[in-house]
């Protein structure tokens, strides 16, 4: 089934802001990401979603496919859908989101979250572990999943909370970090789009808890890989700076 692939690009992020046109490697964000993900040779259509014309422009002067989508969306996944309802692309009956901060995304974290529809899912994303030492700060997203692999709860608190059981110290517990890629199939899409904002997703600030609170299973491909810097504040940026020119993973 064909894939269609969108960025979500909101110009004004509250924890960096302006954050796709920041530059990594001297080339804005949103830039980094859309080549890695044409590099993987999934989509069969790639699409950046924003709501800012200077976005927009820096998109097109790089090659790739834009649409401006309304201003007053709260998430990307509201982004994803206004593109993935156009009349151009209701051909997609899978659609992948690639979050515009993810610019070392791997092969790996798009085939797992799209191998999760295959399983009947509704939603399929990703996770890699994480040491507590990172999984303690609120900008590392944890999931935890039940033994078929489906999400039980996203948040930017510690979870598991790994403390007392029978008044002795828990076993250490193992923490996942959630990576920024949704796989939707277009009817689960939809009905995310068609919903409010939920309690818990305002209440985390995680668009993926709309889905949970609606009842769709979320499959999670846990994947033993290393962390890749993904860009949510100032800091994030400079480890991604560094990773850009340490690692000789992305093309030069």
């Amino acid at each position: 089934m064909p894939v269609l692939v969108v960025i979500p690009a909101r110009l004004g992020s509250t924890r960096l802001p302006r954050k796709p046109l920041q530059p990594l490697g001297g080339v804005p964000l949103i830039i980094r990401v859309a080549e890695r993900v044409q590099s993987h040779g999934l989509a069969q259509r790639l699409v950046i979603a924003t709501d800012a014309e200077e976005v927009a422009g820096v998109v097109r002067e790089a090659g790739f496919e834009v649409v401006l989508t309304r201003p007053e969306h709260r998430s990307g996944t509201d982004r994803v859908h206004e593109v993935s309802a156009r009349p151009e692309f209701t051909g997609y009956g899978r659609i992948l989101n690639v979050q515009g901060d993810e610019p070392f995304v791997s092969f790996a974290a798009m085939t797992g979250a799209l191998a999760q529809l295959d399983k009947g899912f509704a939603l399929g994303t990703a996770a890699i572990p994480v040491e507590a030492s990172e999984a303690r700060y609120p900008a590392r997203v944890k999931v935890v999943t039940d033994q078929a692999g489906r999400a039980l709860y996203f948040s930017r608190a510690l979870i598991p909370h790994g403390g007392l059981a029978n008044n002795r110290l828990a076993a250490a517990p193992q923490y996942w970090q959630h990576l920024g890629v949704y796989a939707y199939s277009a009817d689960a899409l939809a009905r995310i789009a068609r919903s409010a904002p939920s309690r818990l997703e305002l209440a985390e600030g995680l668009e993926q808890l709309r889905a949970l609170e609606l009842g769709l299973a979320v499959g999670v491909e846990l994947l033993d890989e290393p962390a890749r810097p993904s860009v949510d504040t100032p800091g994030d940026l400079e480890e991604a700076e560094e990773y850009w020119n340490t690692t000789s993973e992305v093309p030069r």
